[in-house]
């Protein structure tokens, strides 16, 4: 984990090989090296799609690529939020949005946390946004706002269709 280079999840590519150096007292060789990195570096704004990997009474986790973020209950849709009796879904009071683990959704990262040193970094996200949420081919939560946009009902277009 870097500041700059963000997650470094694989090398790629060794470019170069420098002339090693012992120490006294220990075993190995050092070199200097320049390689190339695969990297994943979150930016603040930026709108990331992930899975809902674990829900929790305070939110859900979503797996970003190989971090996970937090997407707190007040930051998951504009309606009061409660977890189901089972504990394995967050459910809207008003509007009646579901989500679940496995459920396959579009945020935005709100606040980026690496801790020096460590090898994990924390992301904070949300949903609350218009055109975020949960998408799939059952339910989009971005399809309804879209049609929300267009001063469009759910009633109406299921009154089109049939």
């Amino acid at each position: 984990m870097d500041r700059d280079i963000g997650l470094m999840i694989a090398v790629i590519g060794i470019d170069e090989i420098g002339q090693g150096k012992l120490v006294p007292g220990d075993g190995a060789t050092y070199h200097s090296v320049t390689y190339r990195v695969l990297a994943f570096k979150p930016i603040r704004g930026e709108v990331v799609e992930g899975n809902v990997v674990e829900i929790m009474d305070f939110g859900a986790f979503i797996r970003i690529g190989p971090l996970d973020g937090l997407c707190h209950v007040s930051q998951i849709c504009d309606d009061f939020i409660t977890q189901d009796p089972k504990g394995n879904s967050l459910m809207g009071k008003e509007t009646g949005r579901v989500l679940q683990e496995g459920d396959q959704v579009r945020a935005r990262i709100t606040t980026i946390r690496f801790d020096t040193g460590g090898r994990s970094g924390k992301l904070g996200l949300t949903m609350r946004q218009p055109f975020l949420g949960k998408i799939g081919p059952d339910v989009s939560w971005i399809e309804e706002d879209v049609k929300k946009a267009r001063g469009e009902s759910a009633k109406k277009s299921e009154k089109k269709e049939g």
